[in-house]
């Protein structure tokens, strides 16, 4: 039997997202460790603003904004979720079998995020730490304003990649559709084979893929009245 199995159930069928998170907090409270949340029906903001080292796993699609604010638990999410997954947490695992809408990630300043079908545009904006995983492609300015952190992309990823990010880096696998403003590919050197090796191995994602890594150009770190131009662009 999987440990998940030996947890409490929440059935959320016919509750409300308050109702569901209040049982889950009142099941952690009561010391649970281990938590199935079933029949979601991708309803928003669940698993929200847990600070304990729980396991939840949600059999089946979230809505938006599911795992944010969070401090430590481990969310799986054995469907897709909509946007805004994981927003500003700062420590904890989400791993997502399914696709993710747009701006997963967001503002994160720690933690871990897989991904293991495609996300949309804006994964991981103004990311402050931490580290997201896509096993498939991203969509348009993934990495926005990217402040710190590490974003790895499997597949391919889509236009205005990494725009006017500041610090952090992004390695791709596949195509990269454009750069965003003030982005370069940098090589890549052995640490970061590395990292790319123990970390999507720890996750069950192979490493065949030859990785480029994108970071800032640092152009846009300091105003210049003589590159005004690309000041405009990324405005």
């Amino acid at each position: 039997m999987d440990d998940q199995e030996k947890g409490s159930v929440v059935d959320a069928q016919g509750k409300t997202p308050r109702d569901i998170n209040r049982q889950i907090k009142e099941l952690i409270g009561a010391g649970e460790t281990r938590i199935r949340v079933i029949g979601a029906s991708a309803q928003h903001n669940l698993g929200v603003g847990i600070v304990e080292p729980v396991s939840i796993r949600f059999e089946g699609s979230v809505g938006y904004y599911c795992g944010g604010l969070i401090d430590g638990p481990k969310l799986e999410i054995q469907g897709s979720a909509g946007w805004g997954l994981g927003e500003s947490m700062n420590s904890g695992t989400i791993e997502v079998h399914g696709n993710v809408g747009n701006s997963c990630a967001a503002s994160i300043r720690g933690g871990t995020l897989v991904i293991y079908g495609n996300a949309g545009a804006r994964a991981g904006v103004s990311m402050k730490g931490g580290l997201l995983i896509i096993a498939g492609d991203c969509g348009y300015m993934t990495g926005f304003m990217m402040q710190k952190g590490v974003i790895v992309v499997c597949g391919d990823a889509g236009p205005a990649l990494a725009d006017s990010m500041y610090e952090g880096c992004i390695f791709v696998g596949g195509e990269i559709e454009e750069l965003g403003n003030d982005t370069v590919v940098s090589d890549s050197d052995e640490e970061d084979r590395r990292f790319l090796d123990d970390n999507l191995a720890s996750w069950g994602i192979g490493t065949d893929n030859s990785f480029r890594k994108v970071v800032s150009g640092r152009r846009l770190w300091n105003f210049d009245k003589q590159e005004i131009g690309i000041w405009k662009e990324a405005l």
